[in-house]
């Protein structure tokens, strides 16, 4: 699947994967829920070293790191080289973190939802 799920598609989804809901929840590409996931079981990574794991460019391994940092999902650390310059190492949310955000993401929503069908007709 190269689009994040909409709601429907989620719901009529027997059995969801967990990258789905996130991507859905969060509406990111599944290509950057799978990254997520990546940085769960390699925390601590470079662009490099996750391009390597997911078998992705590093451009596009970068920009999902980017999508997942703006929303939360990741964290960034500069470490020193020994011979100088410096790279950057990425750690996932944790996952206990993630579902929380995930949950309050999907109850500002109903709540937005609710306001709508309350405010139908009003004007």
């Amino acid at each position: 699947m190269a689009d994040a799920p909409d709601m429907g598609e989620l719901m009529e989804s027997e059995d969801p994967n967990f990258g789905q809901v996130l991507a859905c929840v969060f509406g990111i590409q599944s290509h950057e829920s799978r990254t997520y996931l990546a940085l769960l079981d390699n925390p601590g990574s470079t662009v490099a070293e996750l391009a390597e794991v997911l078998d992705r460019d590093r451009s596009n391994v970068n920009r999902s790191l980017t999508t997942l940092l703006d929303k939360g999902l990741t964290e960034r650390k500069r470490r020193l080289l020994d011979p100088g310059g410096y790279v950057y190492q990425y750690t996932a949310t944790p996952l206990p973190e993630a579902k929380e955000m995930m949950h309050a993401a999907l109850d500002e929503w109903a709540e937005d939802v609710h306001a709508r069908i309350d405010a139908f007709g009003e004007s």
